[in-house]
């Protein structure tokens, strides 16, 4: 199971989307189009900052700030979106403005509904990433070609457990498991949220 799945997961379920329509004025179907966009759109920005040891370093300090282990959809409904504002301007940084307008287009949400709902996600995000950090740590797992048990993660964020996942097939398999081979979209998605979670786990 990879980073953008477990996030996928737990944000795009009926309670995660009621919650988040409820907080920022946004309809379920809209958010349905947004956030398969908008959430690996933000694990690669994640993942470029983090790619330098000063970026990682930062994103750690940040993590310790935004360790949040509630079921994902109180999290959305409780989130600090002024806070969220800081963490998406950060997380961007000058590409905020062409990225929220790409969203626009792709959507035909406006950009100030996109900016509420990225504001509204990004601290449950961090906390999903603080877990997910702690928990390979611990597990000793900073090796992502034996692939990354996230079952604590999923627990956490209120989502369905994990599924094992298969003793062989290198990093692909281990990302993908059994599912049908995954589009070039798809594997550069995994591969950054992972490579994410291995800059992290290499500063611990």
């Amino acid at each position: 199971m990879n980073l953008l799945n477990v996030l996928m997961k737990s944000m795009m379920t009926d309670g995660s989307i009621n919650s988040l329509s409820q907080k920022t004025g946004v309809s379920s179907s809209q958010l349905h189009k947004l956030l398969p966009l908008a959430i690996p759109l933000l694990l690669k920005f994640l993942t470029k900052n983090a790619s330098s040891q000063a970026g990682a370093t930062s994103l750690l300090s940040a993590l310790t700030q935004h360790t949040n282990t509630k079921p994902m959809e109180q999290q959305i409904a409780e989130a600090d979106t002024v806070d969220g504002g800081k963490i998406l301007a950060h997380i961007l940084g000058g590409s905020s403005q062409s990225n929220i307008q790409a969203l626009s287009g792709q959507t035909g949400m406006s950009q100030q509904d996109i900016t509420n709902v990225l504001s509204g996600i990004t601290p449950a995000m961090l906390s999903g990433l603080s877990a997910a950090t702690s928990s390979g740590s611990q597990a000793g797992k900073v090796d992502l070609s034996d692939g990354l048990d996230l079952s604590e993660l999923m627990t956490m964020l209120g989502g369905q457990q994990a599924q094992p996942q298969p003793s062989g097939g290198g990093l692909l398999t281990a990302l993908f498991g059994s599912k049908p081979k995954p589009t070039a979209a798809e594997q550069d998605n995994a591969l950054n949220g992972n490579a994410l979670l291995q800059a992290l786990l290499s500063q611990r």
